[in-house]
């Protein structure tokens, strides 16, 4: 395999895999603490991020195969030969489906366990301790800078979460 094709056939797994990873922490932390902003019992915040785990990695498991399956078609129909395609469906899934399971696993232990009276600040901790490390290492395997990658990757999440934490306090004052 020469030099461009093993770039972009790394570079294709890990978009999938970072993607996979920081939708992982963030969405499933983002529902786990809307629920339990709400003011939802330690049970409705466990079966809610259960929930999220699993809709959410076959959720990007298949949308990653469709996506990358369109991008391979037209690779295809634009001359490159079956030999050449860049693109790699399963694979992409797989890194996808994997790195979003993972991801989701932290938050969901981090809210649901024994240190309940700081399940809030121990998911946003260990939430953002993650996505540090997620950003680090797409910065390293991809050899960009490190500083940028882990920044941008901190402070979108971070947003997401917030987002998603106010809302369900809202919703959960109002509902109530």
């Amino acid at each position: 395999m020469d030099a461009e094709r093993e770039l972009e056939a790394r570079l294709n797994w890990l978009r999938a895999a970072v993607l996979g990873a920081n939708d992982g922490v963030v969405s499933v932390a983002g529902v786990v603490m809307g629920v339990a902003a709400a003011g939802s019992d330690s049970t409705a915040v466990l079966v809610a991020g259960i929930a999220a785990l699993v809709a959410g990695a076959i959720s990007m498991g298949g949308g990653e195969y469709v996506s990358v399956s369109s991008q391979r078609d037209a690779e295809i129909a634009h001359g490159r030969t079956k030999d050449r395609v860049n693109a790699r469906p399963w694979s992409a899934a797989l890194s996808s489906f994997l790195a979003f399971t993972a991801g989701a696993i932290l938050p969901l232990v981090a809210i649901t366990g024994p240190w309940q009276g700081l399940s809030i600040p121990a998911t946003v901790a260990s939430v953002l301790v993650a996505l540090g490390f997620t950003g680090w290492w797409a910065a390293w395997a991809g050899k960009t800078p490190v500083l940028r990658s882990i920044i941008r990757n901190v402070a979108i999440s971070a947003l997401t979460m917030g987002i998603s934490y106010a809302i369900g306090a809202v919703l959960g004052v109002t509902v109530i």
